[in-house]
């Protein structure tokens, strides 16, 4: 007489297991290849909070790169096109966006960009990232004026921080309203 076993084979238990661990710890499972699958975590949500620098409390996002202002936008709207984009990336916006710190959540939007790309606004301005910034917490954008206007830092209430030394990286004091 022979006896069946009733358990599943290893191999099918420790993939279902892999699949119960990825979805507690917010994980996905990938195919990377004709006999490779991989782990990624999930797209983050966007974070806006601010961090203490020579320039005065400024935005930055979650991984601590500063944000900017481009004088030329004059709403919600963006103007950084084409290879603008190259040296401004704009910051794009993955899930709902959250405040921290004192930025202010009310004060938090999305715009639309050609395509079906979102980016991300603060107090009515479009939000950018400069390519020149390698480390969080670098101002190196700071006050150039490039692509017919100047970039700015933002102070948490949503204002251009001009009273500064200009693309210093963090040196320079001091931050103003207006632009």
């Amino acid at each position: 007489m022979m006896i069946k076993s009733k358990r599943l084979p290893l191999y099918v238990a420790g993939g279902a297991g892999l699949s119960a661990l990825a979805a507690v710890f917010g994980l996905t499972l990938t195919h990377s290849g004709p006999s490779a699958a991989g782990v990624t975590a999930s797209p983050p949500s966007t974070v806006v909070q601010t961090r203490a620098t020579a320039l005065g409390q400024i935005l930055v996002d979650a991984q601590g790169r500063s944000l900017y202002l481009f004088a030329k936008d004059t709403g919600p709207v963006s103007t950084c096109q084409g290879s603008c984009t190259s040296a401004w990336p704009p910051v794009p916006v993955s899930g709902a966006p959250h405040a921290a710190g004192t930025a202010s959540a009310s004060a938090l939007g999305v715009i639309g960009r050609s395509g079906s790309s979102r980016q991300l606004s603060y107090a009515g301005h479009p939000l950018y990232y400069f390519a020149g910034d390698h480390k969080a917490g670098q101002t190196k954008g700071q006050a150039l004026d490039q692509f017919g206007a100047k970039w700015f830092v933002l102070n948490p209430a949503g204002a251009a921080v001009v009273n500064a030394q200009s693309n210093a990286g963090n040196s320079g004091g001091g931050g103003g309203y207006g632009y």
